[in-house]
């Protein structure tokens, strides 16, 4: 009767982690903007939202990211993802850190790339000279502090 308690609990971690909200795989040769429509061609520059039941809602610029985040409210389970501009790996964009970079050539121009920490950032040569952005000028302010 022992040995239930830890596989009990190894069934319930496995089952929760079945209906973990993860990044989608994008093609970048068909998938395209949820703002702009233009087609998400390069992966480091990309974003994306994903919630369960839903299709995943791609980004090829992180402007056009935080022009739909203020036109339209997310579902609870949504999550919103960004790419480290340096490994291309998907990152939470809460927890991610931005930059503008007048010199980076980005779909809509924005200049703005993400990072998953400070050292990745520091890392990627091509951002040097670029101005740090709070995540909140990107995001817009958590949901849970808008009006309603």
């Amino acid at each position: 009767m022992r040995t239930l308690g830890p596989l009990a609990a190894a069934l319930l971690i496995c089952a929760s982690c079945e209906h973990a909200v993860v990044p989608a795989t994008l093609d970048s040769k068909n998938d395209t903007c949820s703002f702009c429509r233009m087609t998400v061609s390069d992966r480091r520059l990309a974003a994306q939202i994903v919630s369960r039941g839903d299709d995943p809602r791609f980004f090829d610029d992180l402007n056009c990211l935080a022009l739909y985040l203020r036109e339209h409210r997310q579902p609870i389970d949504g999550r919103v993802f960004v790419a480290d501009h340096r490994t291309g790996d998907w990152v939470l964009a809460s927890s991610a850190v931005y930059t503008r970079v007048p010199h980076a050539a980005t779909p809509m121009g924005s200049g703005l790339v993400a990072h998953a920490t400070a050292d990745s950032r520091a890392a990627d040569l091509s951002v040097k000279g670029g101005e740090p952005v709070a995540a909140v000028n990107v995001l817009g302010a958590p949901a849970e502090t808008r009006s309603r």
